[in-house]
């Protein structure tokens, strides 16, 4: 019943949409319906067969109609876009509940990530050309050019399959991008570290002092909870820690913790927020203070203290005594005891993607300054992340990255470089950054739009939003009327009202899907 009641709305809209062409559907059928009269003695099993062929040509047409979907829930549009894609993989990237990783088992490497869009049929023969020329233009001008929209916007629309640019209105400027920066921080992310890799926390053990220290590995996904749904687990770790511990016949320990992975300020130059907790290599839950996974939440003002102290519960349930935690650094004469590792990074950056994640965005942008063996601080992730980019071509004209979750109002990004991204995570040469695609939120369905497009183009719009006082942008991928797939950028400043500013921008990417402009 609970499924039914949150499925409800979601159905109803398709019906809505689908409503055109299922009457038409049923008008088709009539014939066939008329000729399935009331069955004789004996004849039972033809009106059934009969009725039951009628009725699942009318389901598919509604199916159709509203989609349309394959077989496993992906947009056939969509899947035009990569016919000759030829990887595999997808949304399962082996990860199990409940799986520890420990010293002695270390994590396996995910699979590939699948074809994000796979032609229907095998082919990309009956796509049709991209929309171009005026009407497009006239179309987008006219709804960009609403006055919600605030004193200045950027805008542009990229056929994805072809890189062409189809719309552009000052595409070249940089605006503050908002939350849509975590599309490049993905981007950079991805590439540095490949899609696979995993981000581990550890316990090592002193031999010659008994001092136990927490390693941080920056995994901002770590959770203590008894249900941890795949995401490394704090409790496993203890468990783990605790009987190789007492194996050894140690019984009670100094504990430590280890951040030196990352440097320099942990405090975002927004200060404590309820968005963001302080930047640590070492942290429980984001840091947060009540059962949220997601969204704006009470912080604890120093997540390495508060994940240590949490692990030292943790021993001293599985029978271990320890010393208050204070901060340190693992030797290397330390002994790893147990270790436990977060899914692959494709998990990570869909995650955040899909929920607009800045504890996430600002770890992976950090990680990639690591990766690039650069320091993994605020400064040093912005410069990897444009290093990463530059590395791909990207059009990198007046970008600064500040941070990796767009929560500086000093980060730019223009639209050609948005666009540019989106498209380049569509090539066939770089199935490595497909995640990109897939964390997008979808239209009235999941994550930050969940409760957008009631009205408009719900489960065809795939965007990540960004919201700042007086900004507001949007940045995805739509498919249009003839089956191509869009990339499309729009940026705002200045604006008084974010729900109007939110409702045109969400018009501008329907317009698209609706378009088969020409």
């Amino acid at each position: 019943m609970r499924v039914a009641t949150a499925v409800r709305p979601h159905l109803a809209r398709a019906v809505a949409a689908a409503r055109p062409r299922v009457a038409r559907l049923t008008q088709a059928a009539k014939p066939q319906l008329t000729r399935i009269t009331r069955p004789k003695a004996g004849k039972t099993w033809q009106y059934t067969a009969g009725a039951a062929t009628a009725g699942l040509a009318l389901a598919a047409g509604v199916v159709t109609a509203a989609g349309p979907w394959d077989s496993s829930g992906q947009r056939t549009a969509e899947r035009d876009r990569a016919a000759a894609l030829g990887h595999t993989g997808g949304t399962d990237h082996g990860r199990k509940s409940g799986t520890s990783d420990t010293a002695a088992s270390a994590p396996l490497p995910a699979p590939s990530a699948a074809s994000v869009l796979t032609g229907l049929g095998g082919g990309s023969s009956a796509v049709k050309s991209a929309p171009n020329g005026p009407a497009l233009t006239d179309i987008l001008d006219g709804l960009l050019g609403d006055e919600a929209l605030g004193a200045r916007h950027t805008a542009s629309v990229v056929d994805v399959a072809t890189g062409r640019r189809l719309y552009g209105f000052g595409a070249g400027a940089a605006l503050t991008p908002a939350s849509t920066t975590k599309i490049a921080t993905a981007v950079a992310a991805l590439s540095a570290m490949g899609p696979d890799h995993r981000l581990t926390t550890r316990a090592a053990l002193d031999p010659d002092t008994d001092e136990l220290v927490l390693v941080g590995g920056g995994d901002p996904t770590l959770t203590a909870r008894k249900d941890a749904a795949g995401w490394a687990s704090l409790r496993t770790l203890a468990a783990d820690t605790a009987t190789a511990l007492k194996k050894r016949g140690v019984g009670s320990v100094t504990l430590s913790y280890d951040t030196t992975l990352y440097a320099g300020s942990e405090l975002h130059p927004i200060g404590h927020n309820p968005n963001l907790a302080p930047v640590s290599a070492l942290m429980v839950d984001e840091g947060r203070t009540d059962n949220s996974t997601s969204g704006p939440a009470l912080r604890v003002t120093d997540p390495a203290a508060h994940a240590a102290r949490r692990f030292a519960d943790l021993l001293r349930d599985n029978g271990i005594k320890s010393t208050a935690p204070g901060p340190s650094k693992a030797t290397a004469r330390a002994e790893t005891l147990a270790t436990v590792s977060s899914p692959p990074l494709s998990d990570l950056v869909e995650r955040m993607l899909t929920n607009s994640d800045n504890d996430i965005a600002e770890a992976l942008a950090r990680q990639t300054a690591a990766a690039m063996s650069a320091r993994a601080d605020f400064d040093g992730g912005g410069q990897a992340i444009r290093a990463q980019l530059k590395k791909l071509g990207l059009p990198l004209s007046g970008a600064l990255f500040k941070d990796g979750s767009g929560l500086n109002r000093a980060d730019r990004l223009t639209a050609n470089l948005l666009t540019a991204l989106l498209a380049t995570a569509g090539d066939t040469a770089h199935p490595e950054l497909r995640p990109v695609l897939t964390g997008l939120p979808v239209a009235g369905f999941t994550g930050t739009l969940t409760s957008r497009y009631a009205d408009g183009a719900a489960g065809i719009v795939r965007a990540k939003t960004g919201t700042l006082t007086g900004v507001n942008t949007l940045a995805g991928t739509v498919v249009d009327q003839d089956g191509r797939l869009l990339a499309f950028a729009f940026l705002t400043s200045d604006t008084t009202d974010p729900t109007a500013a939110q409702t045109a921008l969400d018009r501008a990417a329907t317009a698209l899907a609706a378009c088969g402009c020409r």
